[in-house]
């Protein structure tokens, strides 16, 4: 079974127009409802995928219950924790000649309230995979992956954690399955911009040495490249295709990842499946489907 924690869920509200005059009304050529934060992408592209999971993670308020009630609409198995105060933030996305966004804060998380997601955690067994992603609020500590990290430590339980900086760094030390920074973000972990596949690759191999057992670099129109736990260098190319949507496509390719891996054991065809599932988010409006996923994973084949 596979798992996704979301610390900081969101609905995403998406607007689009030609162009935003500030300081004046506009109006909206279309709109809208998504829901955001990392896992839930993961775990709702898992879905569409064929393959099951379940959302954890802390919901609040009327626009949490939206959330769950939508995503259980799709299919998504959900488990997550209703906090008494607040509510879920909303995202604004907006589309027009430049695209800007307003993230809100999220409600706070109390102690009690972590307490039981650790419950939830305790409950997993071995040969699970668990998906950290994304930021955290800042009612939780900053060290909340690596004390997930630690309870995991010895069950056999696969990890994957998409985060950046100090919150993917300082968990290596933990072995996670799975790495998945992209190429700008993996630069800023050693203070450089990574010009070329040998820099990539000799970062990756830092964060390897560092614990991680694989690191899937993801390198948007460039392809990815991924550095396997037995010492083998991927590279694909991305396919062809028009970028409509950036927003998912990373999540969209953990989701791939572990499906391909899942299906072959193999790290050339989940890297494959991978590209396949984050390239079809991109070119989408929405989330990936299995259709389109796969559509595209016959180029790459």
């Amino acid at each position: 079974m596979i798992y996704t924690v979301t610390f900081n869920p969101a609905i995403d509200y998406v607007v689009r127009m030609d162009r935003f005059n500030k300081g004046e009304v506009n109006r909206t050529q279309s709109e809208e409802i998504q829901f955001g934060g990392k896992g839930i992408n993961v775990s709702t592209v898992l879905t569409n995928l064929g393959v099951k999971s379940c959302a954890l993670g802390f919901l609040a308020g009327f626009t949490g219950k939206a959330i769950e009630d939508g995503l259980k609409k799709i299919g998504v198995e959900t488990d997550f924790i209703h906090l008494g105060n607040g509510m879920t933030r909303i995202n604004v996305k907006l589309k027009a000649d430049c695209e800007s966004e307003i993230n809100g804060q999220g409600p706070e998380i109390s102690q009690q309230a972590l307490d039981q997601l650790f419950k939830k955690l305790d409950c997993l067994k071995p040969g699970d995979i668990l998906v950290l992603a994304g930021s955290i609020p800042k009612s939780l500590p900053s060290d909340i992956y690596e004390k997930i990290m630690q309870r995991m430590e010895g069950r056999e339980i696969m990890v994957v954690v998409d985060a950046t900086k100090d919150l993917l760094c300082n968990v290596l030390k933990y072995k996670p399955f799975l790495i998945k920074p992209n190429h700008i973000e993996l630069g800023e972990i050693f203070g450089r911009t990574l010009a070329n596949d040998d820099e990539i690759r000799e970062c990756a191999q830092q964060l390897q040495q560092r614990g991680a057992r694989n690191v899937l670099v993801s390198m948007a129109g460039d392809g990815a490249i991924l550095l396997d736990e037995n010492g083998e260098f991927h590279k694909i190319q991305a396919p062809k295709g028009k970028v409509k949507n950036s927003v998912g496509a990373g999540d969209s390719m953990v989701a791939g990842f572990l499906t391909g891996y899942l299906e072959s054991k193999d790290y050339g065809m989940a890297l494959k499946m991978g590209t396949a599932t984050g390239s079809a988010t991109a070119f989408a409006d929405g989330l990936a489907t299995r259709e389109e996923a796969m559509a595209l994973l016959q180029t790459l084949c």
